[in-house]
């Protein structure tokens, strides 16, 4: 089957960072779903994986951690989908990724894909939308539904888990949303996802809240360039806040928090598959939901770019942008050629 993979670790550039391949079919396990895959997204992971791990020697490592397609097989153990049907999910990164024709995932971390979007639209969401949902609703807890007082500012807004978490807040929760973005076109792109107010993170954040009126917040969400901001975090934060985040900053000092007794959360998409939590059908059930909204219109593609074909060339090219700090949205590819 085809695919794109790596063999040494090597900067975008290079000719052999990555490469079209022809690999083995997959086998699938008990609770695993065999996948024809049609088109794949591109996320910060994929170029933190490819910079930092090889493959063992003689082999070859699969990116890719979004995904829609169809079934053409079903474990023994499965019984949420069958042959043909239509899906979409993230997977895990223990496991070979999905830039591949063929790809193996376990039944209990996918969902069926939104009717309403077509493939390349679709697979922008899993990844992100995992990542946003169980950050806003499974570990900061914020309440769904009803009216608040309290508000959120998810730092970097405009990026993939910032463009799903946007619209989720804002049509889940009774909370203010404030995203944050610091160029033209990506402050319009956060206005456009339904926040109520956008600030510029390349100013003190605590000056440009005290600006629109909210001097104060009971939720961060930092999705890029934690240790650069946290300064401005703790100031920003009513006491008793709860602050969250995704990103690898560098060390910070995690006293600044103390003072108002603000909790800390991290957010991994992959925990669950990764450690095969007793909950990990959340993640289905997550992905399911997400659906149902998108087909209710209350949640749209965060796609940005379109790359084309699925092949060496173009994830390189998305690798790229990823890198350069200036995507808007997800990047998705498409088929393969």
């Amino acid at each position: 089957m085809k695919a794109v993979a790596y063999q040494n670790i090597l900067p975008i550039e290079h000719s052999d960072a990555l490469l079209d391949l022809e690999l083995p079919e997959p086998q699938h396990g008990p609770h695993d779903l065999l996948v024809e895959v049609s088109a794949i997204a591109v996320n910060p992971v994929d170029t933190k994986v490819r910079k930092s791990a090889a493959p063992a020697a003689g082999e070859f490592k699969v990116l890719g951690w979004d995904a829609v397609g169809r079934v053409l097989a079903v474990g023994a153990e499965v019984t949420l989908f069958k042959a043909g049907d239509r899906v979409w999910y993230a997977g895990s990164i223990a496991r070979a990724g999905a830039n591949s024709q063929r790809h193996v995932v376990d039944a209990r971390i996918v969902g069926h894909a939104p009717q309403s979007l077509p493939d390349a639209q679709a697979a922008a969401l899993p990844l992100t939308g995992l990542t946003a949902w169980e950050m806003l609703f499974d570990r900061l807890e914020v309440k769904q539904g009803g009216t608040s007082d309290d508000a959120i500012l998810i730092i970097g807004a405009a990026g993939g888990v910032g463009s799903i978490m946007t619209q989720l807040a804002r049509q889940l929760t009774g909370l203010t949303v404030i995203g944050s973005a610091s160029r033209p076109e990506t402050q319009a792109w956060v206005r456009e996802l339904g926040a109520h107010h956008v600030i510029d993170h390349s100013q003190p954040l605590s000056e440009e809240l005290k600006r629109i009126g909210i001097p104060q917040v009971r939720y961060v969400v930092s999705l890029t360039q934690t240790d650069q901001h946290i300064a401005q975090i703790a100031e920003c934060l009513a006491p008793q806040g709860r602050f969250g985040l995704i990103d690898d900053p560098a060390p910070f000092d995690i006293k600044l928090l103390k003072r108002k007794s603000v909790s800390l959360h991290w957010e991994l998409m992959f925990t669950r598959a990764l450690f095969n939590t007793p909950d990990m059908i959340a993640q289905h059930q997550i992905l399911d939901r997400l659906a149902a909204l998108v087909d209710a219109g209350q949640i749209r593609s965060t796609l940005g770019e379109h790359f084309g074909p699925i092949n060496a060339a173009n994830l390189k090219r998305a690798h790229a942008l990823l890198e350069s700090g200036k995507a808007r949205g997800k990047i998705v590819l498409e088929g393969w050629r």
